[in-house]
């Protein structure tokens, strides 16, 4: 797992997997390298593994995307539509879809990988760095987990330290387009180094707590963590919402 806050200069010209030409030269983050683009210096952060193989173990790589979720594509009204950070957090917020549109941009250029056994190599997200809305939101210091809401329901969870990288997406355009509904328009988190169901589409906000709650799929036997490279595929908990419930209120305690 990538450790946040080291870093060093380095100078070399990264490829670039979309048509925008770069600057050379750029800086290691954690496992990511982050340069920017030519034409308007947005930032790039490159979190394709460059020290290992690109593809887990008992994955098959297809240049499609493939559309899977659960339930139908939800009817979205941006008219009404809002991005909330709450739980332990400094300064909970909430934010309309324009407000959040302007933040800062950033691509982010890697591989995705799903449980379903394929991987996608060579991908270019744009979209909002997940970073900047957790700095804006200031996690407590007891703050240790985020379970991200989405469209309908649905939820994912993640460590805090794993959502806090700086490969991190709230992501609106995949290789230079806007993203299709199917995909999670009007915004889909990227998490590029867990399985693509913690990227979860449609999404809505976070929730910091002090505990591991089990999202949607984690409830019905997903692993709570979800790494390709170790096939963190299956082993969750099969949760029903009294156990929800019980986890809820044992965390005020």
């Amino acid at each position: 797992m990538a450790t946040q806050g080291s870093s060093q200069g380095a100078q070399s010209t990264t490829p670039d997997s979309g048509s925008n030409a770069v600057v050379s030269g750029g800086v290691r983050v954690s496992s990511a390298f982050i340069y920017w683009r030519m034409s308007d210096l947005l930032p790039v952060v490159d979190a394709i593994p460059h020290d290992r193989n690109r593809v887990p173990p008992r994955q098959a790589v297809t240049k499609k995307w493939p559309v899977l979720h659960y339930g139908d594509v939800p009817r979205i009204d941006l008219a009404t539509w809002r991005f909330e950070v709450s739980g332990l957090v400094e300064h909970p917020f909430s934010l309309s879809y324009d407000e959040l549109l302007a933040l800062p941009h950033q691509d982010t250029v890697c591989d995705i990988h799903c449980v379903t056994r394929w991987s996608r190599l060579d991908n270019r997200f744009e979209g909002i760095p997940v970073q900047d809305v957790l700095r804006r939101a200031q996690p407590k210091p007891e703050a240790t987990y985020v379970l991200v809401h989405a469209e309908q329901g649905y939820t994912t969870n993640l460590p805090l330290a794993e959502l806090d990288l700086p490969e991190n997406l709230l992501a609106f355009r995949h290789d230079g387009a806007d993203l299709t509904p199917e995909h999670g328009w009007p915004l889909r988190l990227l998490v590029p180094h867990l399985y693509f169901w913690k990227s979860a589409k449609w999404v809505r906000g976070f929730e910091l707590l002090d505990f591991d709650m089990p999202g949607f799929w984690e409830q019905n036997g997903y692993h709570m963590h979800g790494d390709p490279w170790r096939e963190e595929r299956y082993g969750g908990m099969y949760v029903d919402q009294v156990a929800i419930n019980r986890y809820r209120n044992s965390s005020k305690k």
